[in-house]
């Protein structure tokens, strides 16, 4: 039985990743510091639903906390690791800025020296489509430019990238990177704007619109996302004998066995669209704030995801007013509204 180590169990992605991997029949052992950045108990909820299946371990503890997940991976010893663990949230790393320096750069460094360790079969790291920046060529591809971060998550999120490419190099790692596209779903962050909306607008409290509407994301259904994830485990990178063996279009390093793939549903979304979308599913009107742009946002968000299906077969293609239903009815069902 495959041992997977996935951190961030607890998390929204992370406890969709392990719940699927569980359900094919793999060992896994989550780990996750239930940080307070939100609702702890939702956290807690979503870890104690994984602990039903004998085949998940979780052990508690920060990332940065060397000597807990030292000793963790050396008792679970992973074949394969799924780095999910990060401080997130644009807005809020202008408040914290440190926080992401880190969850996200100490705790990386510290997940990739055990992949080293532990000689894994394959290491996959969470990165975000904030890393492509000031970049307007859309829709975004793994090999554009992404030196023109406008936070510092997704800088810490970029450096990340790099230190996973200079690990795959040295030390012969294959490693796959993935860039999410605005995730949605069941179990969902607080913080995160489906969620914020939907609270608001059954509590009839005004939602915050930014840019005045004129706002486009790739909205990614969480179910969609894992899957992707799941199919490239077995999509193992091999550091090519050559630049002429990389196929166009293709992200794989000419010199480490390192890719980059974007895992999003490959359509533009009008944040208009999708609270007009949202408000037809719960029946009721939002109060609209609009306001400016904020502080290091982006107008829009747009995955080429043809590097996806080109390794694995599969696109996530899930209709945004199907995903929106399918979180309205959990958050429904679980707060009671």
């Amino acid at each position: 039985m495959t041992r997977i180590l996935i951190t961030g169990t607890a998390g929204f992605i992370g406890y969709h990743l392990a719940k699927l991997l569980l359900d094919e029949g793999f060992r896994v052992h989550g780990y996750d510091g239930m940080t307070d950045y939100y609702d702890v108990a939702l956290k807690q909820r979503r870890h104690a639903m994984l602990l039903q299946n004998p085949n998940f371990t979780a052990t508690e503890g920060m990332l940065e906390d060397l000597e807990t997940f030292d000793a963790m991976a050396d008792d679970f010893k992973p074949e394969i690791i799924v780095h999910l663990a990060a401080q997130a949230g644009v807005r809020y790393s202008l408040e914290q800025p440190r926080a992401y320096v880190d969850a996200n750069v100490v705790g990386t460094f510290n997940v990739m020296e055990a992949a080293r360790r532990h000689a894994v079969q394959h290491l996959l790291m969470a990165s975000t489509s904030s890393v492509y920046g000031a970049n307007e060529d859309m829709p975004y591809a793994e090999t554009d430019k992404a030196d023109t971060q406008l936070t510092i998550y997704a800088a810490t999120k970029k450096a990340t990238e790099s230190m996973g490419h200079s690990y795959a190099h040295l030390w012969n790692i294959p490693t796959t990177m993935f860039r999410f596209f605005t995730v949605y779903g069941p179990w969902g962050r607080p913080d995160m704007a489906l969620f914020k909306f939907t609270d608001a607008i059954l509590d009839g409290r005004p939602i915050d619109i930014y840019n005045h509407g004129e706002m486009y994301r790739d909205f990614t259904y969480v179910e969609d996302l894992v899957r992707g994830i799941r199919l490239l485990i077995d999509a193992i990178p091999e550091r090519p004998a050559s630049r002429d063996d990389i196929a166009e279009g293709d992200s794989l390093s000419p010199v480490a066995p390192y890719r980059i793939v974007n895992i999003g549903n490959s359509d533009k979304v009008k944040l208009l669209d999708f609270v007009d979308a949202l408000e037809a599913e719960l029946g009721r009107p939002a109060i609209r704030n609009y306001m400016e742009m904020q502080k290091g946002d982006v107008p829009a968000t747009w995955a080429d995801a043809s590097l996806l299906q080109r390794l694995t077969g599969y696109r996530p293609q899930t209709d945004v007013r199907d995903g929106i239903a399918k979180f309205v009815a959990w958050f429904r069902d679980y707060y009671g509204k």
